[in-house]
């Protein structure tokens, strides 16, 4: 049964806590720390509290049940009763959201890495417990952007540098498969392989003057001959001579400043068949093993498919 203050109103801190159904001393911890106000102090020193203290008291407990942290709490108790009371308090369960989302994922990442260890033949588990153990839980792609800060050409626009990077690596999934994180352990691999430091993208230009590269006009030209290929690379059509080859020639013809002609073809052909490189061709092997490339072909698919067009028509 409730009880009722005392004759004059207050609230005794043993009756406050009493009524709240805390004890004493959490009563005492948010009174230190600002969040429930004193109305005063007795003769003999004892904390007194007004009216609305219980309420105020439950309106803490709800929020510190939402797990909301005394900083939040603090900013949504000061606005209580002003117009942006609402705002605060829906921007701190937004917050609370975005958290438990990551910690959500990151329980979700390590039960599929517990899987794929369980699940693996003996003689496979140590190689994969080294490969997980050097990713983070969810992985961070911040070592993906990096490996392909380095690979494309250090002359590129900022605005095209983002559109390559966000074609280029992939984003975790939150609720991943035990062959996922496999594959994103790989990729981690693949990016902090030293071999990496071996890749200069600028050997596609072996005969081309530094002053005279335009390498803007390459991967912009890329770009749209991929959007090209892209339905026959997802329907798995052979490669062929068309719109697609004719866009992709053209780009590498304009980074040299060049025309499209069929000893330039002969050539591109033979220079592209030199420049691959074994860790370029694992990374576009391990992203087309992940199920976004069922809907949208990598863009490692779409430059063999194209190559293998150029290649056909040379030969």
């Amino acid at each position: 049964m409730t009880g009722s203050a005392s004759p004059d109103g207050m609230w005794s801190i043993g009756e406050l806590a009493e009524q709240a159904g805390v004890t004493v001393k959490t009563v005492r911890f948010y009174s230190d720390r600002g969040l429930l106000p004193e109305a005063g102090r007795s003769t003999g020193g004892h904390r007194r509290y007004g009216p609305g203290a219980l309420d105020r008291l439950r309106l803490i407990r709800s929020l510190r049940t939402l797990d909301l942290p005394l900083p939040e709490v603090r900013r949504i108790l000061a606005q209580e009763d002003a117009p942006g009371a609402a705002d605060a308090l829906e921007d701190a369960v937004a917050g609370q959201l975005r958290d438990l989302g990551t910690q959500l994922s990151a329980l979700r990442w390590r039960e599929a890495a517990l899987h794929l260890l369980r699940d693996c033949a003996p003689g496979e588990r140590a190689d994969r417990l080294r490969l997980i153990g050097a990713v983070s839980i969810p992985p961070n792609t911040d070592v993906l952007a990096r490996f392909w800060r380095h690979v494309l050409h250090p002359r590129l626009p900022a605005r095209l540098l983002s559109t390559l990077l966000e074609a280029a690596v992939p984003q975790p999934p939150a609720d991943p498969t035990p062959s996922q994180v496999l594959v994103f352990a790989r990729l981690h691999a693949v990016a902090t392989d030293r071999r990496v430091l071996d890749i200069d993208v600028r050997r596609l230009t072996p005969r081309t003057p530094d002053a005279a590269c335009r390498p803007a006009v390459l991967y912009e030209g890329l770009i749209e001959a991929c959007a090209l290929a892209s339905a026959d690379v997802r329907d798995r059509r052979p490669p062929y001579a068309g719109e697609a080859l004719d866009c992709f020639v053209a780009a590498h013809a304009g980074l040299r400043d060049t025309r499209d002609t069929p000893a330039f073809r002969r050539q591109l052909s033979a220079e592209l068949g030199r420049i691959a490189h074994p860790l370029l061709d694992r990374y576009w092997q391990l992203v087309g093993e992940l199920p976004s490339a069922d809907r949208q072909p990598t863009i490692g698919a779409m430059d063999d498919w194209l190559r293998a067009a150029l290649d056909a028509q040379v030969a």
